[in-house]
This record gives structure tokens, C-alpha cells and sequence, in this order.
């Protein structure tokens, strides 16, 4: 599987990313993931890749490139429950400078610099994301929806986000939530937004979750809810991504 590391260009510097892409030379629909707040790392990289095993060349953007290139801060290879609250504090700040007008032009170079690929087919794109990089997703996929086709969030706060932003979004969705993360009665209150703006979705909770529970190298994780991920973010992507 092929990989490099890229430099996206956007209007407030060099953003430092990942790819992965089949290695066939044919060129592939393209899908922009947007990491958990600990970044690009080894689970990363390994997620991006079996994603892209599947027929997709994946962009994996450093979307704290502001404050350095991968690594932004120094991570521990397995990630405790007892490390998580330290490293969040860390990145807090990172998140927190994320505006909205930052996180859209930035989508902005993502989108585009994924597009004129060699390796990317012309047409629609998808975005999936994790934790906050669920969140970023979401938000793009709500101001370029004549661009993505598809959109899956993972253990995100997408809820927060407002029922603005969701009505905005036209992509085929899928949001799997953490059973930690969102009460049975937030749930029904967000899927009534999606039922408003009248698209094609999923939303649910993996039973027996808590958040990051797709992340191998945390004490989040769950395999049979990284298992379920896949089992709904491939036919999402095959839907989303051949309407051409």
C-alpha cells in the first residue's frame, strides 16, 4: 500500500499530512479523515491505509499544523485512561483555536489539494472524522455539500454542533456514537435534525462504548466497536461515492 507524507498548502502556512492510496495506478474516489485530537500516529496511519486497501485514496491532515508539524505533542505508545486527562489539557488549547472560519478555510485547502491528486477520480469526496475530527467533518460536509457525497463521524461531539449546521448537510451520514458520550434522549433530539433536513443517515449508539473506542492504542478501545465501524463506514463510502 502506498503511503507518503504530504504539505498541504493554506493561507496560514504548510499543513503537514498523511496519504494512502491502492497502489494499482488507477485513480480512486477521494476521502478526507480527519484524525482524533492526538493526531497522526501509528493507529492512524494504519486506519488510513486498510481504508484505502478498500479502493480510496485517504488524506490524513495535521489540523494543529499551527503549532508544528506531527508530532504536535509527544504521545506515549499506548495512551492509559490515567495519561488521557494530562494529554487532553495539552491539546486543549489546540482544539480551542479552531475557529469555525479557521477549521472552513482549512477544509477548503484539504478539499482542494485532495482533489487535484493524480490518484483521486474526478467527482464527489467523502469526510469522516474521530473525536474532534468528527466534529471538523461534520462541519465540513455542511459548507461544501455540492462536494461531499459522504460523511461518518466517530465518537464525536457532533450534537453540540447545533441543529444549524446539520440541517446545511446533504451527504448520505453515519454518526456512531460512544455509549458514554450522548443519553438515548440526545440522540433521538439529534436524529430529529437529520430527519428535518431530509437526508439519507444513520446515527447510533455501539452498545457497551466509551469514547475512542476505535483507537487501538488507547484503553477506549473496543474491538467489536472498531469491527462495527467498518461495518458501517464501507457501504456508507461505496453509496456516497459512486453516485457519479
Amino acid at each position: 500500500m502506498p503511503t507518503k507524507t504530504v504539505q498541504i498548502p493554506t493561507p496560514d502556512g504548510l499543513a503537514d499530512a498523511f496519504a494512502a492510496y491502492p497502489e494499482n495506478g488507477d485513480r480512486h474516489p477521494g476521502v478526507l479523515m480527519y484524525a482524533d485530537a492526538f493526531g497522526i500516529r501509528p493507529t492512524i496511519r494504519e486506519m488510513a491505509s486498510e481504508l484505502a486497501g478498500h479502493g480510496y485514496y485517504v488524506l490524513v491532515p495535521n489540523f494543529f499544523y499551527r503549532e508544528g508539524p506531527t508530532p504536535v505533542i509527544d504521545l506515549p505508545g499506548h495512551i492509559k485512561e490515567a495519561d488521557r486527562d494530562a494529554l487532553v489539557a495539552r491539546l486543549m488549547p489546540l482544539i480551542k483555536g479552531l475557529t469555525p472560519e479557521r477549521v472552513l478555510s482549512d477544509a477548503d485547502a484539504y478539499l482542494s489539494f485532495l482533489t487535484v491528486q493524480p490518484e483521486v477520480s474526478a467527482g464527489p469526496v467523502a469526510v469522516t472524522g474521530y473525536c474532534i475530527g468528527g466534529l471538523l467533518a461534520t462541519r465540513t460536509a455542511a459548507a461544501r455539500p455540492g462536494q461531499v457525497a459522504a460523511l461518518a463521524a466517530f465518537h464525536a461531539p457532533v450534537a453540540a454542533d447545533g441543529r444549524e449546521s446539520l440541517l446545511r448537510l446533504t451527504a448520505d451520514v453515519h454518526f456512531g456514537h460512544a455509549a458514554t458520550d450522548i443519553t438515548p434522549e440526545a440522540l433521538g433530539e439529534l436524529n430529529e435534525s437529520l430527519d428535518t433536513a431530509g437526508i439519507s443517515y444513520t446515527s447510533e449508539i455501539y452498545p457497551g462504548t466509551v469514547h475512542g473506542f476505535t483507537m487501538s492504542d488507547t484503553d477506549a478501545f473496543d474491538p467489536a466497536g472498531l469491527r462495527l465501524h467498518w461495518d458501517r463506514l464501507l457501504p456508507l463510502l461505496s453509496r456516497g461515492l459512486t453516485k457519479r
